[in-house]
């Protein structure tokens, strides 16, 4: 991205706009707080959830066999982005480690200074002990998450309309399919 710090200051670029953005576009969602939450609870667990590249289809899937709100569930999702997905693996593959009670020693042993087919076979062999850490970690560690959303995003959207009403406005529908 091109321009300068000030530039990028008024877009909201440096100082978190955007997210505050994301965030206030969510609370705006024309659901109730259950739906809501549930919604994005589901998809923050898909977005740890140990699946490559099909979180987002999955998530809209799951929304429309189930009637969930597509915006909650695809903003849950995209916790896990470019950004987060490599920490977040990471973090689950260590607590499937701690469960399995296999040593994380070899996650930080990958040679990265291989190429071509020497490179993935080391990885291929380096990795292999921590496949079932990865797949039950991630998925422990993605319901944690969801349940942890579900439970903040609901007491927020819940306290949000509490105020609406307390200061005499009119609380946003109860029902809606978004």
């Amino acid at each position: 991205m091109t321009g300068s710090r000030e530039e990028k200051e008024r877009r909201g670029v440096v100082t978190g706009g955007w997210l505050r953005r994301k965030v206030g576009q969510l609370l705006q969602v024309d659901d109730t707080p259950h739906r809501i939450a549930l919604s994005f609870g589901i998809g923050v667990w898909l977005a740890v959830f140990p699946i490559l590249g099909i979180h987002t289809a999955l998530a809209l899937l799951i929304a429309y066999l189930f009637r969930l709100n597509r915006v909650a569930i695809i903003a849950g999702v995209y916790v896990s982005n470019p950004w987060t997905i490599a920490p977040l693996y990471m973090a689950g593959t260590v607590v499937g480690c701690a469960i399995f009670g296999v040593s994380d020693d070899g996650l930080y042993a990958i040679d990265w200074h291989l190429h071509g087919r020497a490179f993935y076979h080391a990885l291929f062999e380096s990795l292999r002990p921590y496949v079932w850490p990865f797949v039950v970690g991630n998925t422990l560690t993605g319901i944690v998450g969801g349940i942890a959303g579900y439970v903040v995003l609901r007491e927020i959207l819940e306290r949000r309309r509490a105020g609406r009403m307390a200061a005499g406005g009119q609380a946003p529908p109860s029902g809606g399919v978004a």
